[in-house]
């Protein structure tokens, strides 16, 4: 009767039944990748207990909170919290049963007393447009691994402030063996009649039997171990989403009028979230040290400028300094604290005054931050979001095939770090890219007295590392790169003399900064007849290429074909293109792909093969699409002619009427955008 649904899950690689206790982990520890209206959940405590006479506890907890410092401060009052809220949970369950009301499997085993483990957690609602998010909501969570449950007991104060199990509300999810490589997964809850949901801390059932157990089911046979930390693993989620919420409502303006050519929301939302990150990362640390002033900072390659002009907003005393002005500059007012300058690394871009040195997608001076950082001062600390992959030197080859470009790219940063005495930790930030690993150094791993070694340890690992470039482009010697001390197995020499003079200027002269103007190499500012030209042999190409595919429509009570072509990878559309034609695109930035993409009223690329593009199959535009690209897409309205119009043999799919395009010159018109630039000028 209680059972709300069961899947079948086959397990064809061993993976159950741990699988299924790490998918529970991720249930307990990320409810936000399966529930989208929270943003979190902080484990307060955790431990074996015991079922004896009477719901003794048992004296083993363990308190997880934030950083493994920060735990062992906790730790007896999350125990003694845990074996308190056991003992209450005990007496409002009745002993019968195993404590469990029915249908629930009761916890019991061949040992009466058998443990278990109980983990407290509170779940964060996310925040609502609407106003405030729902307050914190307490859970029990009691995993019996000899009957393969977890059973979720969520808790709510009484008058007299004492948790008290909202009965109605529990619910379990079991894990059983059927036969051979079959196993079942199910929800089961005791009273579904009375189940109370507010869609967001308590869904209702049906959601935990559809998508919440259909997930379960799939994590738990999926064996895909990641190579990162958990999101917000060093920091408090709590104090996260509060802060985060705070800054998004501060800044959430800044999305209609981001003069810049990027795109407001991924970079406005990305900046308040790393803010929101350094916020609380620098309160913890004035915490632990007992600081009471807010720490300086500097951001080497600041871009926007954005993270700059939010962290001091909100009090911390910083700049920011990048090669090339951005436009959004003039935007923040005297406040905010930026500069136009190449850095160089070397000995007059050193910062002994600041405290923090950040590195936000810094690109060449990645590696370059934490060095600073060590000869800034002994108090200096770094944070850095590494995204394009730089050595010292240039551009990072890659010495590890066993590992992914990202990964192995994270390592050589952290041994940098290393290498530069820190301490390095590492943490999964909460952002909207594919690129959201922090690296932070803010614990020395040396005293001071040692700052003349560190140095010169850092100086010839610099050198190491530019030999070893040279050995792997001329003589593809390999490096070791087994520990820390990675070195290249050629050099283990002293600084050259010439060397350690050049160093009290610029650590590495042959270092290129980013340039001042920034080359546009996307197929943007290729010559527009080279760009038709290649863009007619390739359509020409797709509708001569058979089979044709025609795609038949009813228009104005007629039956039409429509020539689609087909579809060719870009392998094979390269091979029909001449030599001086691919040449010039492989200067480019991605080459021909680009430049079909670029083109995307003619072509869709899908997987790496061309498509022509019929426009009947496109979808409407979202009603939720972002007020800036529904303003962009009605300002670009007839504004270019159709090409489908002019050159397909067939002409366009779509009547004049519904075409986003100009059917003939007469239907031009003048393009919005261009009006606002030449005011502008």
């Amino acid at each position: 009767m209680g059972l709300v649904r069961t899947v079948g899950v086959r397990d064809g690689g061993a993976a159950l039944p741990r699988g299924f206790w790490a998918a529970v982990r991720v249930w307990l520890e990320k409810p936000q990748v399966a529930n989208r209206r929270l943003c979190g959940a902080a484990i307060e405590a955790e431990g074996t207990v015991a079922l004896g006479e009477g719901g003794e506890e048992s004296p083993r907890f363990a308190a997880v909170r934030g950083s493994e410092e920060q735990g062992k401060r906790v730790a007896s009052a999350g125990a003694a919290e845990l074996g308190l809220l056991w003992r209450e949970v005990c007496t409002q369950l009745s002993p019968r049963h195993g404590h469990l009301p029915p249908p629930l499997t009761p916890w019991a085993g061949p040992d009466p007393r058998a443990e278990l483990r109980a983990v407290l957690r509170t779940l964060l609602p996310r925040a609502s447009p609407a106003g405030p998010p729902a307050p914190p909501v307490k859970e029990l969570a009691v995993q019996d691994v000899y009957n393969g449950t977890v059973t979720f007991l969520p808790l709510e104060k009484n008058s007299e402030g004492k948790y008290e199990i909202k009965k109605c509300n529990i619910y379990q999810i079991q894990l059983v063996y059927i036969k051979d490589e079959e196993w079942s997964v199910s929800v089961v809850a005791p009273f579904p009649e009375d189940w109370f949901s507010d869609g967001i801390a308590y869904p209702k059932l049906a959601w935990l039997g559809n998508e919440l157990l259909s997930k379960v089911a799939k994590w738990s046979v999926e064996q895909k171990p990641s190579e990162f930390k958990s999101t917000l693993s060093l920091i408090s989620v709590a104090k996260y989403s509060k802060v985060y919420q705070d800054l998004k409502g501060k800044y959430k303006e800044m999305v209609k009028v981001w003069p810049e050519v990027t795109d407001p929301e991924k970079f406005v939302y990305e900046d308040v979230a790393i803010a929101s990150y350094l916020l609380i990362l620098w309160e913890e640390e004035r915490k632990e040290k007992g600081l009471t002033k807010k720490q300086s900072f500097v951001d080497l390659g600041c871009g926007n400028g954005l993270l700059v002009h939010i962290l001091n907003n909100e009090g911390h005393s910083g700049r920011g300094i990048d090669v090339r002005r951005r436009k959004i500059w003039d935007m923040y007012g005297p406040g905010t604290h930026l500069e136009e300058s190449t850095i160089m690394p070397g000995d007059t871009h050193l910062f002994p005054d600041t405290d923090w040195l950040i590195g936000n997608h810094s690109d060449e001076l990645t590696p370059w931050i934490p060095v600073i950082a060590a000869r800034s001062s002994y108090s200096c600390c770094y944070f850095v979001l590494p995204c394009c992959f730089f050595d010292f030197y240039g551009k990072y080859s890659r010495r590890q095939s066993k590992k992914t470009q990202y990964r192995e790219y994270l390592d050589f940063v952290a041994q940098v770090g290393f290498v530069c005495g820190f301490n390095v930790e590492e943490d999964c930030l909460r952002i909207p890219s594919t690129k959201r690993v922090s690296l932070i150094g803010k614990n020395r791993t040396y005293p001071p007295t040692e700052h003349a070694l560190i140095n010169k340890q850092i100086a010839q690992y610099i050198s190491n590392r530019q030999t070893c470039a040279v050995v792997l482009c001329d003589r593809k010697v390999a490096c070791n790169h087994k520990d820390h001390s990675d070195v290249c197995k050629e050099v283990d020499s002293e600084l050259p003399e010439n060397e350690t003079e050049t160093a009290g200027t610029i650590w590495m002269p042959g270092f290129q900064p980013r340039e001042k103007v920034e080359q546009i190499r996307n197929c943007a500012s290729l010559p527009r007849d080279f760009v038709d030209d290649v863009v007619l042999s390739v359509a020409n190409l797709l509708l001569n290429a058979a089979p044709q595919k025609s795609c038949y429509d009813m228009h104005d009570g007629n039956a039409n074909t429509w020539n689609q072509g087909e579809s060719l990878s870009l392998k094979e559309v390269a091979e029909h293109l001449n030599k001086e034609t691919l040449k010039r695109l492989k200067s480019e930035y991605g080459g021909l792909q680009t430049l079909l993409k670029n083109n995307h009223q003619v072509f869709e690329v899908l997987n790496g093969r061309v498509h022509i593009r019929d426009w009947r199959k496109e979808k409407p535009s979202r009603k939720t699409k972002p007020e800036v690209k529904r303003r962009l897409s009605s300002e670009a309205f007839k504004t270019r002619l159709c090409w489908f119009f002019i050159h397909h043999p067939d002409g366009c799919s779509l009547p004049s009427e519904s075409c986003p395009y100009a059917h003939g010159t007469e239907e031009l018109r003048q393009s919005q955008k261009i009006k606002k630039k030449k005011h502008i000028q």
